[in-house]
């Protein structure tokens, strides 16, 4: 017996680790693919409705939650709604190849295209109830209502994505999709200024604008020049910026239409315009026509943000990777180093700091009413006064961008596998990743008891597209 034992114990030696990594690597992709197909085998055929998602799903599926409660036949735009759903799906077609996925994407692409405005974007809701509550103009006919296309948390970016992405999947033969799709990028080719920015809302072409620098204003911006219709000016507010130049890449890249090269090309024409000068050459909210930090909402007060700031920047960098033109990575070290000399003694950056002084700022509420202030201690709960600094990894982004290099994958092979084993884990015996409501703020911000389980459509498409991922490193 014992030498059995040895003879075995030779054997096993004699095998390269190599083939056991491996055969361990083919297991976990085999339960990678299973997983991924019993997980939206639930979602797809439970939870959608009319081919589409909203944000949050009580886990009997009786309660659903976009901005507020939603009804059945009303499914959310806005991020991480429907689109960020459908290209999850994408993400697993393009992964597995299984039909089932791009056929739930094409059901929610289908959904995405209905609520298409007149004017050629979305909002951030689609009521497929003819009678509904929050219909809105739609291009199809079949709504009444606004017409206002919207820029404002990736709304329209992310459906114009999506629909481009799924157009793409469908070789371009699916006409809902494909007309959607080039009916909404002409669109936001006119709602672009002359200067290369965009305003938050359109319903139509936009007015020609002179060209101008960033600059400070010279009244008193706490009490005069409020506008009230900040949404027709430019803004770089959420992101508005990064999601629009992640848009034009995309367009370019599956129609091949050098419009598109040239939009983000202006885009970051505009975003270098925009810099404000120095003390604080980072970048605020919103702008007016003469291109001087303006007020948004009551709580939104002009200064130079560093939240904004931080995504400027890496905007930047892919409109300078794609485009090889390096004059959009001029503006990246005066920006860093303002941001290094802004941050909070816990290491945080402030999302406002005060035109030319550079104080933090910040807003005190009583009831509706909102005053600043420059003390941080009984700050308004719905906002984000603060946000993490992301200087570290900026700073390795620069270095690739500047030699040349493309951005690094966000995470290896070895990572991958590491997260496809716990969400893999994380399934429920239904099949499902329920999450547990902590008491943070969730997008949407639906109302429930501390502990409360529920379904998420953000957490859903994160966990397919991690294991979308680690499936396609190991097909390679």
């Amino acid at each position: 017996m014992r030498i059995q034992l040895f003879c075995l114990g030779l054997i096993a030696l004699a095998i390269p680790s190599s083939l056991i990594d491996a055969s361990a690597q083919d297991a976990l992709k085999s339960k990678a693919v299973e997983a991924m197909r019993e997980a939206a085998g639930y979602y797809v055929e439970n939870v959608a409705s009319h081919g589409g998602y909203v944000y949050h799903y009580s886990l009997d599926l009786k309660q659903r939650w976009g901005e507020g409660v939603a009804t059945d036949d009303q499914i959310w735009i806005q991020p991480p709604g429907t689109p960020t759903v459908g290209m999850a799906l994408l993400e697993a077609y393009a992964a597995t190849r299984d039909a089932f996925y791009l056929d739930a994407a094409t059901a929610a692409a289908g959904a995405v295209a209905y609520g298409q405005l007149k004017s050629g974007g979305w909002t951030n809701c689609v009521d497929l109830n003819p009678s509904g509550e929050r219909r809105a103009d739609y291009r199809n006919g079949k709504g009444r209502g606004k017409n206002n296309s919207s820029l404002d948390d990736g709304q329209t970016q992310s459906a114009l994505r999506f629909l481009v992405l799924a157009d793409l999947a469908n070789r371009f033969r699916n006409t809902q999709i494909h007309q959607s799709a080039i009916t909404g990028l002409d669109a936001l080719l006119a709602a672009q200024f002359p200067n290369g920015g965009f305003p938050q809302v359109w319903t139509g072409p936009v007015s020609d604008q002179p060209i101008k620098p960033a600059n400070y204003p010279e009244y008193d911006w706490r009490t005069e020049g409020r506008v009230k219709n900040y949404w027709d000016m430019y803004t770089l507010n959420d992101n508005v910026t990064g999601y629009v130049a992640d848009l034009l890449i995309d367009a370019h890249r599956v129609y091949r239409d050098d419009r598109y090269l040239d939009a983000l090309r202006r885009l970051g024409d505009f975003l270098v315009l925009a810099q404000m000068p120095m003390p604080q050459p980072g970048w605020a909210q919103q702008y007016n026509y003469d291109m001087q930090p303006i007020w948004a909402r009551k709580f939104e007060p002009p200064g130079v943000s560093g939240d904004e700031t931080q995504e400027v920047l890496q905007t930047l960098m892919r409109i300078a990777h794609v485009t090889g033109d390096d004059k959009y990575l001029e503006p990246i070290p005066a920006a860093a180093k303002w941001l290094r000399g802004s941050l909070l003694p816990d290491g945080r950056i402030a999302r406002y700091y005060e035109l030319q002084t550079n104080r933090p700022l910040y807003m005190k509420r009583r009831g509706d009413v909102y005053e600043l202030s420059y003390d941080d201690s009984d700050l308004p709960s719905h906002y984000g006064w603060k946000t993490e600094s992301q200087l570290a990894q900026l700073g390795k982004q620069f270095q690739r961008a500047r030699g040349g290099l493309a951005p690094e994958p966000e995470a290896s092979p070895r990572d991958l596998a590491k997260q496809a084993q716990q969400i893999i884990g994380a399934l429920d015996a239904q099949r499902r990743w329920v999450s547990t409501f902590d008491g943070q703020r969730l997008v949407g911000q639906a109302k429930m008891p501390l502990g409360t389980p529920y379904l998420s459509s953000a957490i859903f498409s994160q966990n397919l597209s991690v294991l979308a991922a680690y499936v396609k490193s190991q097909s390679r």
